[in-house]
C-alpha cells in the first residue's frame, strides 16, 4: 500500500524544504528529516480531501492563498497527543505543595490565573482544573480562580470546549474522579462522558498562536508549556521563555514537557521538581 501512496504522490525535496519554510514562517515550528514521514502522512490527507493532484499541486496552493490555507495547514501537521493528568508529577506538585501555598498567600487578593498554553483536546486543562478544584472548593464560591486554554489549533479547541471524550480516554483516572467529574452519556452518548460544568466553568478556550502576541494581560500563578517548545528552534524558544516569565507573577510556576529544558534561560528560573521552575519572587 505504501508503493502504490508514493507512487501517486511524490514528497520532493524541493517540496519538503518548501513545506518546512512554511510551517516555520507560520507557525514557528521546526521540522527536519526526522519528521518527513510525518509530513507525507498527515499531508497526504490533506491533498486528498482538497482534491489535488500532487504535492506540487498543494504548495502551489499554499504559494497562492497562503494566508486562506493557514489554519487548515497548520491543523492538519500538528501533534496533539495528550491525555488525562499526563505527567502526573506536575499536578501532584501543585495539590500537595503549590496550591496551599497559594490559599495561604492570597487570602487578601482571593485571585489565581493558571495558563495551559498548548491546550490540544482539552485533556491538561481540564486535568488542571479537576486539580485546581479539589483543592480550592471550599472557596472558589468567594474567589476568582479562572484557567486559561489556548492551542493553534482550532478544530482540537472546538473539541476541547465541548469536553465530550470516549470512555475509554478516562479508564486510567480513579473511581471517585470518574464519579465526580464526568457525566456518563446515555442512549446513542453510551460510549462517552462529559466533563461536568462546574469543571467547564473554569476554563476558557482560545486560539492562539505563541508567536503572535499574546492578548492577556497576566499576570498568572501556573503556566504550563508541555511538549510544544520541542517543535521551536533555540532562538524562538528563548524568546518564549522570556516572554513566559514577563507572564508570570513573582513565585510563579513555568511546566515545561519531560524531554524539554529552559536552555541558558535556566539562569532566570528556580528548579524546583522535575521539569517545574520557578520565578524568583
Amino acid at each position: 500500500m505504501s508503493e502504490v501512496r508514493e507512487a501517486a504522490y511524490q514528497l520532493s525535496s524541493k517540496n519538503f524544504k518548501f513545506i518546512c519554510e512554511y510551517v516555520y514562517n507560520a507557525a514557528g515550528i521546526v521540522l527536519g528529516e526526522a519528521k518527513r514521514e510525518m509530513v507525507y502522512r498527515r499531508l497526504t490527507r490533506v491533498i486528498r480531501e482538497r482534491k489535488l493532484a500532487d504535492f506540487d499541486a498543494y504548495c502551489d496552493l499554499l504559494r497562492s492563498q497562503p494566508e486562506q490555507e493557514k489554519t487548515y495547514f497548520i491543523n492538519a501537521i500538528t501533534t496533539n497527543l495528550t491525555s488525562f493528568y499526563r505527567e502526573q508529577h506536575h499536578f501532584d506538585y501543585l495539590t500537595e505543595h503549590e496550591f496551599p501555598k497559594l490559599l495561604d498567600e492570597r487570602r487578601d487578593t482571593k485571585r489565581i490565573r493558571l495558563w495551559s498554553s498548548a491546550s490540544s483536546t482539552g485533556e491538561e486543562p481540564y486535568s488542571l482544573a479537576i486539580t485546581t478544584h479539589q483543592s480550592f472548593s471550599h472557596v472558589l464560591n468567594r474567589w476568582d480562580v479562572k484557567i486559561l486554554a489556548t492551542d493553534i489549533d482550532s478544530n482540537v479547541l472546538a473539541t476541547a470546549d465541548q469536553g465530550v471524550y470516549t470512555t475509554n480516554r478516562i479508564e486510567g483516572l480513579t473511581q471517585s474522579i470518574q464519579q465526580r467529574y464526568f457525566k456518563k452519556g446515555t442512549g446513542a452518548n453510551a460510549s462517552k462522558v462529559k466533563v461536568t460544568d462546574d469543571i467547564r466553568s473554569l476554563v476558557t478556550f482560545k486560539q492562539l498562536n505563541l508567536l503572535h502576541e499574546w492578548p492577556m494581560s497576566g499576570p498568572f500563578d501556573v503556566i504550563f508549556c508541555r511538549n510544544v517548545i520541542i517543535y521551536f528552534d533555540k532562538a524562538t524558544q528563548q524568546d518564549l521563555f522570556a516572554r513566559y516569565y514577563d507572564m508570570l507573577a513573582p513565585g510563579g510556576l513555568l511546566m515545561l514537557g519531560h524531554s524539554e529544558n529552559l536552555g541558558e534561560y535556566q539562569r532566570y528560573f528556580e528548579n524546583v521538581g522535575r521539569t517545574i521552575f520557578r520565578k524568583p519572587v
